[in-house]
């Protein structure tokens, strides 16, 4: 079956996009990766050396595989930060995709809808392919589709919290009303929540931290491969529709007397 992603003019066949950091080791993250098979890496561009990308401590260890890079703006206080950190990595050569990353409150780590909007505007309109990370308000994501996002990542819970996906319905309903991909980024913790995820019909995945601070990341990163494959089938074939009460398997009328 040929079903694949698309963000920004690129096909991808995975559905899956990881992150970098917090992994024990670059061994362990070089291992999670491969067993993540994604095609789609972000880091924070705060921890890449911007004056030798080459050779820098994170890209290094990833010598051998190929990837579309998602730098994000991770520690980027405002719209101001975040294009500026954007325009640095673009001229580094590292990729004219961006995650665009704002938040100002270190306890909960939400995103500032106000200045992640006004940061992906400017940002689309530069021509990078931007990905913002946002609440889940159906409002919002609409209007970030409106300023040019080439996808759009709300959040199932807070960054590294692994509560899962809080509310299913407000997700649900940005997927409905969407035209471009919705990426759940976030708050995942387990397999199950990231099958909840592609079974309301949410595009692809972002993780770093259920994988990353697993007990066995190689193994976790299996899981959720598998998980978001099978979440992505059940969306396609179509759930039966939940009822009040029960229905036989086989019906007395069809049994012979």
């Amino acid at each position: 079956m040929d079903d694949r992603l698309e963000i920004g003019g690129k096909q991808f066949r995975s559905r899956f996009l990881i992150g970098t950091g917090r992994f024990p080791n670059p061994y362990i993250q070089n291992e999670a990766i491969k067993a993540s098979e994604s095609e789609i890496l972000t880091f924070a561009i705060r921890r890449i050396n911007l004056e030798d990308p080459e050779e820098d401590a994170i890209l290094q260890h990833l010598e051998g595989m190929s990837f579309t890079y998602l730098p994000n703006t991770s520690g980027a206080k405002n719209a101001e930060e975040a294009i500026r950190i954007a325009r640095l990595a673009k001229a580094s050569g590292i990729s004219d995709w961006i995650k665009v990353e704002i938040s100002v409150n270190e306890k909960t780590l939400l995103p500032d809808p106000i200045e992640t909007l006004k940061a992906t505007e400017v940002l689309a309109n530069e021509g990078f392919i931007v990905l913002p990370y946002t609440s889940d308000d159906p409002i919002l994501c609409k209007k970030l589709e409106e300023a040019g996002a080439a996808a759009v990542m709300p959040g199932g819970a807070p960054i590294g919290t692994g509560l899962g996906i809080l509310n299913p319905y407000n997700l649900g309903m940005i997927i409905e009303d969407a035209k471009v991909p919705i990426i759940i980024d976030a708050g995942l913790g387990s397999a199950m929540d990231v099958a909840q995820a592609m079974e309301l019909g949410a595009s692809a995945v972002l993780m770093n931290t259920p994988v990353a601070k697993a007990k066995d990341p190689i193994k976790m990163a299996r899981a959720m491969k598998l998980a978001i494959e099978a979440g992505r089938l059940s969306y396609l074939a179509g759930r039966i529709p939940k009822k009040k009460y029960a229905t036989a398997s086989s019906p007395l009328a069809n049994l012979s007397k």
